[in-house]
């Protein structure tokens, strides 16, 4: 378990250090190399995107503050892919993306973020934080009950900003680093500056969690299954997915810890409520938006309301390692599910950089 003694020890620094800062850690380069499109590296088998529709069967290990349900898939002693969803998703993203990747010879694990699906917490005493730091230590904690020293990093929405996180942090612990939407590590200083109201709009969301209104319907069952829905219709508007691809991801959400997680991420980026101490000294880092130098593709989907406009522009100079950038035209905020072919070649690709 991470307490406030361990905390600096799970991110590799000395008890002395821990909830005060993150000295030690690498300076960023101000160099930085682009490699154009990876045109010679051989395409990825196409799979129908919903070609499938279930894990084998999961497991579960302890893990920090965790027990973690993950899926898991390809030879054991392959190279490691760590895929981390977003909200209001879960390891079904990757569904159709896992068996490619198996396939390409990796050994791919897809793990339910705290509060989702069968991961659970340890203790009942254990604050139910959704603060960025929190899951990005979860990560590290799996790694390590895993035994992988060092994967490639790949995500999008919550899993992107994860991965980002430990691709800056502890570049050791990260190959390379697929990332959908970017560069999403939270400033929350930066989040009390309003956005043109077209963006905001897209966060409806957010501002209805920071009410009480928000949170008593996330914890009802009927209300939250029809909240999630309509985010999902609404970031992915070109995904023509059936109801019940969306119900097999909505058993997820009735984690009991679901509801208290996620109204607690969202108001923590507001600046709403407080995180936890023994985190302090990480945010204060995070908080400076360190630079990424491992080998990194950013993906943004041409349909996602979060995408940022000036394709990459905006985060281009955090990512100072080898780098590409693409955007997929047509595709929605559900990336890996919606064009699982074109997420798996960013991976190969990536891992040959």
């Amino acid at each position: 378990m991470i307490s406030r003694r361990n905390f600096g020890r799970a991110l590799g620094l000395g008890t002395s250090a821990a909830a005060v800062s993150l000295t030690g850690l690498r300076d960023p380069q101000t160099a930085f190399a682009t490699v154009p499109s990876s045109s010679a590296t051989p395409a990825v088998p196409a799979a129908a995107t919903g070609a499938r529709t279930t894990f084998p069967q999961l497991k579960q290990i302890n893990a920090g503050l965790l027990n973690v349900g993950y899926a898991e898939l390809g030879p054991a002693h392959g190279p490691a892919v760590i895929c981390l969803h977003g909200w209001p998703y879960d390891i079904h993203s990757y569904v159709d993306v896992a068996p490619l990747l198996a396939e390409e010879g990796y050994r791919v694990i897809v793990p339910y973020l705290r509060g989702h699906g069968t991961t659970r917490f340890l203790s009942g005493r254990t604050f139910r934080n959704g603060q960025q730091s929190a899951i990005a230590l979860d990560l590290i904690a799996l790694m390590d009950a895993l035994k992988i020293e060092k994967a490639i990093l790949a995500g999008f929405d919550w899993g992107s900003r994860t991965a980002g996180i430990v691709a800056a942090l502890r570049p050791e612990r990260c190959k390379a680093l697929v990332s959908v939407g970017g560069y999403l590590i939270t400033d929350r200083q930066a989040n009390l500056k309003p956005l043109a109201p077209k963006a905001e709009h897209a966060w409806w969301y957010q501002y209805y969690f920071s009410t009480e209104r928000g949170r008593l319907a996330m914890e009802d069952k009927t209300l939250r299954h029809d909240l999630t829905r309509l985010v999902w219709d609404t970031v992915s508007p070109t995904w023509d997915f059936d109801d019940a691809t969306f119900e097999r991801t909505a058993t997820a959400f009735d984690n009991p810890d679901y509801a208290a997680v996620v109204i607690h991420n969202y108001r923590w980026r507001l600046g709403l409520t407080d995180g936890e101490r023994r985190y302090d000294g990480l945010e204060k880092r995070l908080a400076a938006r360190p630079v990424i130098e491992v080998p990194t593709i950013t993906l943004d989907p041409e349909r996602d309301p979060f995408t940022a406009p000036g394709d990459g522009a905006s985060y281009r100079d955090r990512f100072t390692g080898t780098y590409e950038h693409r955007t997929l035209a047509g595709i929605g905020h559900n990336l890996p599910q919606e064009e699982p072919a074109a997420f798996v070649q960013a991976v190969v690709d990536v891992d040959r950089f």
